[in-house]
């Protein structure tokens, strides 16, 4: 019995933690005009707010990995639980300087789930990975885009400062259900107690094949979430129609999410997976480049890219777990490969931004769109085509 209440509140425990790892952040956007407001936040660094968390990513991934390495990948956990519940208590102060420090550990909070809970699902669900894997990866997507509907009607009907405080309650059930649950496992062994290998990630090549796909899969993902509406609006759209294909293409990666981690079971499923990933970026962007498109075709074009984006995030995840022997290199590949290409997406917003104000043209965007995508299914091919991240060579 003590088995079972062990499994379901881990269960329970890795669903609400999915919950907590991009609410905190897509809940902002549609608070940003009442924030500089009410803050005085000057509009030229509203953006940061989405910006800070992406490099927190970068710099607390690789010390996250060690940490939860060192003292046990569950209870380094808890730790960044509390420090995301923390950040989301101090962004309800309505004060700049808490606005910014609260976003900078809600940044680390965050981290502190992308990186560790593969390797709690590979270590603690061996014979079900790719389920719980898509448990909380669906789970994510979906109460992200929730959250970005919702946060403005309840602001409207609210004040912000309410919206704020009722979206942190997620924070507060994901920390009390992993506390529990962290009560039903045994005493947890390090693998620095066990006398493990030490791994140095950077000396792998496949290593740095997968950092460099899972920051293009970013890069991508969060250039195209900041700057489609306003393309769509560029090209004839409504606001509300414009943000209305936004949403589709945000809601139509949970699908793909969810059947990633099953299809990578299969035979030659990862090789499929990566072509589709590859055919749904730049079928979608290129379609977006016929002039004179209609809503309906441009809704068809939204899911393709919202799909082939909810795959490449959801195969960066099978990598992790595939690629590496135990949950010790799953953290470790995870924390490297998440460091360098978080920060890598950091700058897609900014680089696309740029772009169109130095060209005047959104179409350029788009063929940019298609260029890194050819270039992320070539690097995908190599990571399927390589057996194993780490060899003897790396372990001392």
């Amino acid at each position: 019995m003590k088995k079972k209440q062990s499994t379901a509140l881990l269960t329970w425990g890795i669903l609400l933690v999915g919950a907590n790892l991009r609410l905190p952040i897509t809940m902002i956007p549609p608070l940003l005009p009442t924030i500089e407001h009410a803050l005085g936040l000057p509009a030229s660094m509203a953006g940061l707010l989405t910006t800070i968390p992406l490099l927190m990513f970068a710099l607390a991934s690789p010390v996250i990995a060690k940490m939860g390495n060192r003292r046990g990948n569950e209870w380094s956990l808890l730790v960044a639980l509390v420090i995301l519940l923390l950040g989301s208590l101090l962004r309800i102060i309505p004060s700049l300087v808490a606005l910014i420090i609260g976003t900078l550990l809600i940044g680390f909070g965050i981290s502190g789930g992308n990186v560790l809970l593969p390797a709690i699902i590979k270590d603690q669900f061996p014979q079900s990975i790719g389920a719980k894997t898509s448990l909380y990866t669906v789970t994510m997507g979906l109460v992200a885009s929730l959250g970005t509907g919702l946060a403005g009607l309840l602001n409207q009907q609210f004040h912000m400062k309410l919206t704020m405080a009722a979206f942190s309650l997620v924070g507060v059930a994901g920390l009390v259900i992993w506390a529990l649950a962290l009560r039903t496992l045994p005493p947890v062994k390090t693998w620095q107690d066990g006398g493990h290998k030490n791994v140095s990630v950077s000396r792998s090549l496949l290593a740095w094949w997968i950092a460099l796909f899972f920051g293009l899969q970013s890069f991508l993902y969060y250039s195209l979430l900041t700057w489609l509406p306003s393309l769509w609006q560029a090209a004839g759209f409504s606001q509300i129609a414009a943000g209305n294909l936004a949403t589709i293409f945000q809601l139509s990666g949970m699908p793909a999410t969810l059947s990633i981690p099953f299809i990578a079971e299969r035979r030659h499923g990862l090789t499929y997976s990566v072509w589709g990933i590859m055919l749904g970026f730049a079928l979608g962007a290129l379609g977006i480049l016929i002039p004179g498109a209609n809503f309906g075709l441009n809704v068809f074009y939204s899911l393709l890219m919202g799909v082939a984006s909810g795959a490449a995030f959801a195969i960066c995840i099978v990598f992790f777990q595939k690629k590496t022997a135990d949950a010790y290199e799953t953290a470790s590949l995870s924390g490297f490969a998440q460091s360098l290409g978080y920060l890598f997406a950091a700058v897609g917003p900014i680089l696309y931004g740029f772009i169109q104000t130095l060209t005047g043209s959104w179409d350029l965007l788009l063929w940019v769109t298609v260029i890194l995508t050819l270039l992320m299914f070539a690097v995908g091919l190599i990571i399927n085509a390589t057996p194993s991240i780490f060899n003897s060579a790396n372990q001392k």
